[in-house]
């Protein structure tokens, strides 16, 4: 599982810069933002801050905008794969509590 502090998640790279490296406008990302596809932080002077992975994501929202892809629809799947990740992470859970109650180990 990555750390959530990892380099990656960390929100420390400027809009200026998520732009060059994502080949997409301010104004692109901005709306990216409005329509609830990437959440910068703000910085206490309210510049927004992304990560590694913010800019990874970016680059596929374009590339599927590319395909013809809607805001909506692109949406509509990150909110998906989200329901699953946490339907996945609750069963892991679930698995846990219940070996742990009936002293059931992992078999190495």
């Amino acid at each position: 599982m990555e750390d959530q502090y990892s380099y990656k998640k960390r929100k420390v790279i400027t809009i200026g810069v998520v732009s060059e490296l994502t080949g997409l406008s301010e104004r692109q990302i901005r709306y990216y933002e409005e329509r609830k596809l990437v959440y910068p932080e703000r910085s206490p002077k309210g510049n927004r801050k992304y990560s590694f992975a913010d800019v990874e994501l970016l680059i596929d929202i374009a590339n599927k905008r590319e395909e013809g892809v809607q805001t909506y629809e692109i949406r509509q799947d990150m909110i998906r794969a989200e329901k699953k990740k946490e339907k996945q992470m609750r069963s892991r859970l679930l698995k846990g509590e219940i070996n742990a109650r009936f002293g059931i180990q992992k078999e190495r």
